[in-house]
């Protein structure tokens, strides 16, 4: 392991609630003689987060950094191999990093679901990245690691069996428990407002390959639009409704694809969507839920809803106690067709809150995996995603941290 830097890891955002979970993960997970550091604005701040860790952390330094000093963030970077930034909404708060970490060869990982961010890291920084072997990596939470590492187990099986490309590919929500993001609402609501009052970001939120290298290059096929509404799914025999996150997911994998020049396949179409069950009360379900889905994003866009929203909503740094975060989970199957006509499925399961706890994990893992598995990481540098940064070291890690990430063949 290369010592040339001070630390390891550094959490930039620490004080907040999940940099702290972050930094709880990190103490009791992280392995012996890791050197970690804790960031944000607030010394005093941080110095109280550092004393509720135990004793595996009352070393760490603490480093005094805004997302908006230059400076600063130039001198964090260069003290550590990566950071790992929970500081939102990115957007605002995130490319003066993304510029530091590129420019002090550090690697970088967030928790970002949003597009016209990752557009403009992806546009400003991935050819320096790529350049100097810098691993830029977004998305490292619920959004999008069991999108994004499931599909690439298919990949991989597929391969294995030379059964042919991964073609009809659909995520399918089985179930999920888990309190609404303060930090993910701000980050959305903020993304929706910059799509409706400018139509160059409403094209790339609608596109379904917004975060491509090559968008020429990408194949024509056919409507790839994420589902807004229910329908029955003949090949699932169930009714289907929205994901949620489907529209960050959905871009990231197909990224995920054609930064590897297309492995997935040429013909590969992917979707995201939650399973409602069969019949009469499968059908209300999904229609009640996409109708309330409908109903809060108009609502966003509306002065007088948007303030009660902001109400009741909870606010960026908020969250559930502890009980309620262990009592989350989510449980996700990845179905795929292959050219040959095989069937394959990967199942990915969680126990936690699947934004808090169960992110904490991924991320916490995510930045492991950045400091301490570089030797056996994919040789690839550049704004990338979670399977193309770290591939199968990641997914041995969150395996071994609980995760299920299974993969079979279903077609015998």
């Amino acid at each position: 392991m290369s010592r040339e830097r001070a630390l390891d890891i550094v959490i930039f955002g620490a004080t907040g609630f999940v940099g702290r979970l972050v930094a709880e993960y990190l103490a009791k997970h992280g392995p012996e003689g890791a050197r970690i550091g804790l960031a944000g604005r607030s010394p005093q701040k941080l110095a109280d987060v550092r004393a509720q860790l135990g004793e595996a952390a009352s070393s760490w330094p603490l480093l005094v950094a805004d997302s908006a000093d230059v400076k600063a963030l130039a001198k964090l970077a260069a003290a550590t191999r990566v950071v790992a930034t929970t500081v939102g909404p990115y957007r605002i708060n995130g490319i003066n990093l993304v510029e530091a970490c590129v420019a002090a060869g550090t690697d970088y990982a967030d928790l970002s679901g949003e597009l016209l961010f990752m557009r403009d890291s992806i546009d400003g920084y991935h050819d320096a990245a790529a350049r100097k072997g810098v691993r830029i990596v977004h998305s490292c939470g619920f959004d999008s690691i069991p999108s994004d590492l499931g599909v690439m187990l298919l990949h991989q099986q597929a391969l294995a069996d030379r059964t042919g490309e991964l073609e009809g590919t659909t995520l399918v929500v089985k179930g999920v428990k888990g309190a609404l993001s303060g930090g993910t609402l701000a980050s959305a609501m903020l993304e929706m407002d910059e799509a409706r009052a400018n139509p160059g970001y409403r094209r790339i939120v609608n596109d379904p390959y917004a975060l491509s290298p090559d968008r020429a290059e990408e194949p024509d096929l056919g409507d790839e639009r994420d589902l807004a509404w229910i329908q029955l799914d003949d090949d699932l025999e169930t009714w289907t409704g929205p994901f949620v996150m489907a529209g960050v997911n959905t871009r990231n994998v197909r990224r995920s694809n054609s930064l590897q020049s297309w492995a997935y396949g040429r013909r590969f179409r992917y979707r995201e969507v939650t399973d409602f069950g069969h019949g009469v009360a499968g059908a209300s379900k999904a229609a009640a839920m996409s109708a309330g889905l409908a109903a809060v994003t108009a609502g966003a866009g509306f002065g007088p809803s948007r303030a009660l929203l902001d109400r009741v909503v909870p606010a960026p740094g908020e969250g559930p106690n502890e009980k309620a975060r262990q009592a989350g989970y989510f449980r996700i199957d990845i179905h795929a067709r292959t050219s040959s006509g095989a069937r394959y499925l990967t199942h990915v399961e969680a126990q936690g809150d699947p934004g808090y706890a169960a992110t904490s994990v991924m991320f916490g893992e995510s930045a492991l995996c950045l400091a301490f598995d570089k030797e056996r990481l994919p040789n690839r540098g550049g704004v990338l995603t979670p399977s193309t940064a770290m591939g199968m070291p990641l997914v041995n890690r969150l395996r071994a941290a609980g995760l299920t990430l299974t993969t079979e063949r279903v077609d015998h």
